[in-house]
């Protein structure tokens, strides 16, 4: 059963496209200021446009007597034609221009003649500042190398639009454009060199701006056990690991050489000196520390004072992936900062690169900062780390600081409280995956407990078969008394995405349609999985309708309130 269609706006938007226009033919009616921005415009992507224009060139704008002089545009010193839009355009579509752009004050009579026309014969038409006889229109647009960003308020306030255009625009680290271009030329390379990639159809994916990653993008991926397809696509899937989780400001700064050598190329033997128990042969005191600390759900706000003065007073940061470009920003530029490189296929080996790390930068008498999603303790190897750095002499060297996790901030961020008199009186936090990807005993279904799953959007249709269905093992039990309950693929339950972040995601479902729904919306990582009958407290779901799709976060926005609560829940469409 496919996905019920969003709800209609009550107010229809416009469907945003990237018209690849090299070649085609655009006509341009007038010769004001606009027309030369239009001949511009139509230049920069490549097509041939021909202003029309009763007046000779010298009393033409300057841009545009400047074009037609270098022979970049053609000029008709007449009055528009209506055979113009069948005579002029190229060979192979009959002729037909392929859009026309009208620069005309819409008072002239032609200019609802020609637009009708147009619609008539199909041929995109732009009329300027009369958006009812247009058939498409153009966008703000920041441009930077290959990346192009663009802004439209559907008709309401072009100024608005160039306003919003250059906020964003200003907020892009500087050079993002080249690294568009360099990591587009490195997946080409990559392409290039592995070219049995090709019958994976790695060659095409992601070319699509328009979609998210795919439902399968954090697939689990054991060390050692890469399957011989997983081996050739292993570095383009690594590729687009980097380009999901790096922050901007780090994918601005790297180099090609970089990417190849440091992210996607196999990775040496890790060396094998390993540092002596004592952490070192110097005295004591020159010794440094390590600080474990949780960065919380995403947002910068949710920071602990702690975390945020380890992070301004550092010596080394090592940060695990999922800490999100707003926390990174905080961290000072003089400190250097790496990023785990743990892809899949290649968590221990990174796991045991950052440990090295730690070790030498508190040999030398650093503090090392371990900057984690979360908290440290809720699944995120901090204790593992503690032990570790135990075994090599430095315990008294450690200092772990708490995190707010998001097992039980997503949900308060997307209107769902875990627990709820009469509804829900217990909060179960699990893993999907265990170690080494060994599928974890499924909790037993209690009507009144929510449980979060962490780590589990991935293997999502074997996790609901798993609370769903008996196991193979149960199924043989003598005893059926013995059997755990199963979970109703009717109980409610929410996927939330990049909780916090303004690009959070939350998919309302139930455990019957929610693989399909991951399956058919992608993925937006990291998220998770809160299942209950809390679910539906603050929420009502509509009839026949499979899951529902909540974009965007805005619950920390206190510039024009001090009602945290409110803000979060009007955000998540539950007011």
């Amino acid at each position: 059963m496919a996905a019920n269609p969003p709800l209609p706006s009550p107010t229809p938007i416009s469907l945003l496209t990237a018209q690849h226009s090299t070649g085609h033919t655009h006509l341009i009616i007038g010769s004001n200021p606009l027309a030369a921005s239009r001949a511009t415009q139509s230049l920069s992507a490549g097509a041939k446009p021909i202003l029309i224009s009763p007046h000779p060139p010298e009393e033409l704008h300057y841009t545009l007597t400047q074009c037609i002089t270098s022979g970049q545009l053609t000029h008709l010193s007449r009055p528009f034609e209506s055979t113009d839009l069948f005579t002029l355009g190229r060979e192979e579509v009959d002729n037909v221009v392929d859009a026309v752009f009208i620069t005309l004050s819409p008072k002239d009579p032609s200019v609802p003649q020609i637009s009708t026309l147009c619609k008539k014969n199909r041929i995109p038409v732009n009329v300027v500042d009369c958006p009812s006889l247009c058939s498409f229109s153009l966008l703000s647009t920041h441009l930077d190398g290959p990346l192009q960003i663009g802004v439209t308020t559907n008709g309401r306030g072009c100024k608005l639009a160039s306003r919003i255009r250059r906020e964003i625009a200003a907020s892009l680290p500087q050079g993002l454009g080249s690294a568009v271009a360099r990591l587009g030329d490195v997946r080409r390379r990559i392409i290039a060199e592995d070219k049995s990639s090709s019958s994976s159809g790695l060659d095409s994916e992601g070319l699509d701006d328009s979609v998210d990653q795919t439902s399968d993008f954090n697939k689990l991926v054991l060390e050692g056990k890469e399957s011989e397809e997983e081996q050739k696509t292993r570095r383009m899937r690594w590729l687009s690991q980097v380009c999901e989780y790096w922050p901007l400001r780090r994918l601005a700064a790297i180099s090609e050489e970089e990417i190849l050598e440091g992210v996607l190329n196999s990775y040496h033997q890790l060396q094998q000196q390993k540092p002596s128990p004592t952490g070192g042969d110097g005295p004591r005191d020159k010794i440094g520390r390590v600080i474990l600390a949780g960065s919380g759900p995403g947002h910068p706000d949710l920071l602990t004072r702690a975390t945020y003065k380890a992070i301004q007073s550092a010596d080394l940061i090592l940060a695990d992936k999922l800490v999100p470009a707003g926390v990174l920003d905080l961290i000072p530029r003089r400190t250097p900062v790496s990023i785990a490189k743990k892809f899949p296929g290649n968590a221990d080996r990174a796991q045991e690169e950052f440990l090295e790390q730690a070790l030498a930068g508190v040999k030398e008498g650093k503090t090392v900062l371990r900057l984690k999603q979360g908290d440290p303790f809720i699944y995120g190897r901090g204790g593992e780390e503690v032990q570790y750095f135990r075994q090599h002499g430095l315990g008294d060297r450690v200092v772990v600081l708490p995190g707010i996790t998001s097992s039980l901030s997503a949900p308060l961020f997307a209107g769902v409280p875990p627990t709820q008199r009469d509804v829900a009186d217990q909060v179960l936090v699990c893993t999907g995956t265990g170690k080494k990807g060994k599928a974890p005993v499924p909790p037993e279904f209690v009507e009144s407990r929510t449980v979060v799953f962490l780590m589990a959007l991935h293997r999502i249709t074997g996790l609901v078969a798993e609370l769903t269905e008996y196991l193979p093992e149960e199924q043989e039990a003598a005893e059926v008394k013995g059997r755990r309950k199963l979970w109703p693929v009717d109980t409610p339950c929410a996927v939330i995405e990049r909780a916090s972040c303004p690009d959070q995601r939350v998919i309302r479902t139930t455990l019957k349609r929610v693989a399909e729904a991951i399956e058919q919306e992608g993925s937006r990582p990291p998220g998770l999985l809160v299942v209950g009958r809390a679910c539906e407290v603050l929420y009502t779901p509509e009839k026949g309708r499979s899951w529902l799709v909540e974009d965007g976060f805005k619950g920390l926005d206190l510039e024009f309130g001090n009602d945290l609560a409110a803000g979060a829940l009007g955000v998540a469409g539950l007011a």
